[in-house]
């Protein structure tokens, strides 16, 4: 396999079908399937990597980190991700990547917060479209952004999922309300 190719695989969630694609260096996304249909997706990740991800016959090694993860994860049995990322971004992006994760699971951000966190208190809308150009869903969790007045803002995942995934981090007793 060429050094910078990626393989993909399906992941079945209980909150639907998700894709995820993996170089030999970790994870590079994951993404829900109806997030403007896997065309798009691939679409994205070719811009992105310059390599067009091919279905993974080999058993790539973070994909399958990633699938025992995410069962865990959504089974409430695990809060902070392991498995090696590659992700590609601008420095900025990158930047708000990072303090993605080190929001706690369980807790959100605001998205003037994490601005000012990367010392860009102005930059308020330049970050909430570096989290939507987050291609690891959950992994780095963008769904943990809400806005300063604490509604939950949008999320490339559908809102509805951001309110699940919030809920299920939170530990609230009826998850898919």
């Amino acid at each position: 396999m060429p050094a910078n190719q990626i393989v993909y695989t399906e992941l079945p969630s209980p909150m639907g079908d998700m894709i995820a694609g993996a170089t030999d260096n970790g994870v590079c996304f994951l993404e829900w399937q109806d997030r403007g249909g896997v065309d798009r997706i691939f679409k994205r990740v070719t811009k992105r990597y310059k390599s067009a991800p091919i279905k993974d016959t080999t058993n790539n090694p973070h994909l399958g980190n990633l699938r025992v993860e995410l069962a865990s994860y959504f089974e409430r049995e695990l809060q902070t991700f392991r498995v090696r990322i590659d992700v590609k971004g601008t420095p900025f992006e990158t930047s708000v990547w990072e303090q993605l994760l080190n929001i706690p699971c369980g807790q959100t951000r605001s998205y003037a917060q994490i601005a000012q966190a990367i010392d860009k208190p102005q930059a308020v809308r330049a970050v909430g479209r570096a989290n939507g150009a987050n291609y690891l869903a959950i992994v780095i969790p963008c769904h943990r952004v809400i806005t300063s007045e604490g509604t939950l803002g949008g999320y490339g995942g559908k809102v509805w999922r951001k309110k699940r995934l919030l809920n299920l981090e939170s530990g609230a007793e009826d998850l898919w309300e």
